[in-house]
C-alpha cells in the first residue's frame, strides 16, 4: 500500500514550503487453512519504509511468528 503524506520542508532560502513524500506500508501476513470450514488470515506485523527492498530481518521476523503460531496451535490441539 502506498500513501502520500505532506510535511513542511525547508526551502532554499529558509522559507517553508509543502513537499510530498511517498510512504510504502508493508504488512506481513499468512493463511491458516488447517480448518475445513474457514481460513484465517493472521497479520504478523507491519513496517513503514520510504522505498527499496524489504529488509531480510523483517521477513525473518514474520516467518518466525508464523512457525511459532503453528507450533503453539499443534501443542494446544495435542492436549
Amino acid at each position: 500500500m502506498i500513501r502520500n503524506y505532506s510535511k513542511n520542508c525547508k526551502g532554499k532560502y529558509g522559507s517553508s514550503e509543502q513537499c510530498t513524500t511517498k510512504l510504502f506500508i508493508e504488512f506481513f501476513a499468512f493463511w491458516d487453512k488447517t480448518e475445513k470450514e474457514e481460513a484465517l488470515v493472521l497479520a504478523t506485523h507491519g513496517i513503514v519504509k520510504k522505498a527499496g527492498k524489504i529488509p531480510d530481518k523483517e521477513i525473518g521476523k514474520a516467518e518466525k511468528i508464523r512457525l511459532d503460531y503453528f507450533k503453539y496451535k499443534n501443542e494446544e490441539n495435542g492436549k
